[in-house]
This record gives C-alpha cells, structure tokens and sequence, in this order.
C-alpha cells in the first residue's frame, strides 16, 4: 500500500471539520488523506497545574499509533493546547517528523465571545492544518505575513495570512517532498 497522510480525530470532532482539514491536506500534497476512526478525549496529555493539553504527550501517543504506511499522521481536537514556552498554540508539529495536531478550541470564533461563523472556523481550521503540515515537511516560520507558515501568535494573524505558501516555502515544501525516493515522480 502506497504511503498516505491520516486524519486522526482525538474525541468528538465535527465531521466537516475533519473533511475540511482532508480536502486541504491533499491539496497541498497531492497525496491520499484518510481519516482514521475517532479515539477518545487526549487526557494523557492534561495537565492539571495549566489546565491544557500537552501537545507534545499528543505528538508522542501519535507517533505510537501510527499504521504502517503513514507519510504523515495529523491528530485533531477540541481541547486546548500548549507548549511549555508558550501560552497555547493553535497546532503544533514534529519538525521534519511524522506527527501534527491542530486544536479547534482557539480558532472557533465563539471563543472570542463573537458570533458563530462556520466559514471563518473552517478558514482557520485549514490554515494551520496546512501550516503544521509544513512544520512537518520541515518548513519553519516564513518572514511573508501571508504565507500559510507565518507565525500564528495571535488569532489575527492567522485571519490575515492566505491558506497558501508563498513562492518560496511552496518550492520547499515541492522539494521536500520529493526527497522522499518513491515519491520522487510526485507533482505539487
């Protein structure tokens, strides 16, 4: 079986979320997305001092159950997400690795006591799933604000940049990708 990219729900994740995510994934990648069946809540990865999820303890569970012919595995949930250094992430990845996972806790617009708005949740949601999914090709942060790999700190930063790479992180995410020797005949 040829490699692919799975789409992990962690708990009850909306359906066209995780379709959401799966259409922008292999878009990006011209690679098959497949969406794995929902394990539950993360609460290995709680912790109790910070009230969060680890996203590293996510990472880790993730690359444990990884099938086989994963290219890429991207864990999604509900819960809130940190790493040590910083308040909370939106997503986080293992850079050059196998393992992402984006939470839609902080880009649902409700959150931020705003309206709800299905299409902006679903702007975001792609946005950093692309974003970590660079992250995991071995893209780092882009200098451009609206490259996809721009540094998301603040929710505004990823309503401003496009769901896109910029030229640059675009032919590297392209050349990464085909390093991969039985994937060298790929076309991004």
């Amino acid at each position: 079986m040829s490699e692919c990219i799975y789409v992990c729900p962690l708990g009850s994740v909306d359906m066209e979320l995780l379709e959401c995510i799966s259409h922008a994934l292999s878009k990006r990648s011209n690679m098959a997305v497949k969406l794995l069946p929902a394990t539950g809540e993360p609460v290995y990865a709680y912790d109790a001092k910070r009230g969060q999820y680890s996203s590293k303890r996510i990472l880790k569970r993730l690359g444990a159950c990884c099938p086989h012919e994963t290219f890429k595995i991207m864990g999604v949930t509900r819960v809130d997400l940190y790493v040590p250094i910083l308040t909370f992430v939106f997503g986080a990845a293992q850079m050059s690795g196998r393992c992402a996972v984006i939470s839609t806790q902080r880009l649902d617009p409700v959150y931020y006591q705003a309206p709800e708005d299905r299409n902006l949740l679903m702007e975001r949601v792609k946005k950093t799933a692309v974003h970590e999914l660079g992250h995991s090709m071995g893209l780092i942060h882009c200098r451009d604000r609206r490259c996809v790999m721009f540094s998301s700190t603040r929710i505004e930063d990823t309503d401003f940049k496009k769901p896109e790479f910029c030229y640059t992180c675009r032919e590297l995410f392209k050349w990464n990708l085909n390093q991969r020797p039985h994937l060298a005949e790929t076309k991004v």
